[in-house]
């Protein structure tokens, strides 16, 4: 058994800092985005999850609604590539041209920021605000399955509540989804 130290990063902690390729070809900072946008939401995802390929759809939709409020979403994948090949950076580049991704998609071939945020699951959202604090962290909806019966909107809500200065309740909920592959 491997035991893999995670550096847990709680709801009101500061979000690690990263340096990371897109597959855009460019390196992407979180210090950047910062200074642009008032929020940035962080979802840890891979190609293969069907979770993921379940919530596709909406997280381009809160993509889509929120652009114009000085927010960004971003996709990140730090999933174990020499167990998963799907999980490939050329990989990746396929994926979010299939799936016509409107927001960057980030590659963490080392898995260290993807265990600094403390991500345990695809996808896994947190809301970043602009003093690089996250203030919320967890699942984007309570039903994947069902996306016309949602009964809380848990992320949307989130990126909401944080615009208009109000409270973000919950500011945490446990993720659902695919487990992360860890490198041993």
């Amino acid at each position: 058994m491997t035991i893999l130290e995670t550096i847990y990063t709680p709801v009101g902690g500061y979000a690690p800092d990263f340096e990371l390729p897109g597959i855009d070809e460019r390196v992407h900072h979180l210090s950047r985005y910062l200074d642009k946008f008032q929020a940035v939401g962080v979802v840890f995802m891979c190609n293969y999850c069907p979770y993921v390929s379940l919530y596709l759809d909406k997280l381009k939709k809160i993509q889509a609604e929120f652009v114009g409020s000085s927010f960004t979403l971003i996709g990140m994948n730090g999933c174990d590539t020499n167990k998963y090949p799907t999980e490939s950076f050329e990989n990746m580049k396929a994926f979010a041209e299939h799936h016509r991704l409107n927001f960057p998609y980030l590659w963490d071939s080392t898995q260290d920021v993807t265990r600094s945020f403390g991500a345990i699951k695809t996808p896994m959202a947190f809301l970043i605000d602009s003093n690089g604090m996250v203030r919320y962290k967890g699942k984007i909806d309570t039903d994947p399955q069902a996306p016309s019966s949602v009964r809380e909107d848990y992320l949307r809500n989130a990126i909401a509540c944080l615009f208009k200065s109000q409270a973000i309740n919950p500011q945490e909920t446990e993720p659902i989804g695919t487990s992360l592959i860890w490198r041993n």
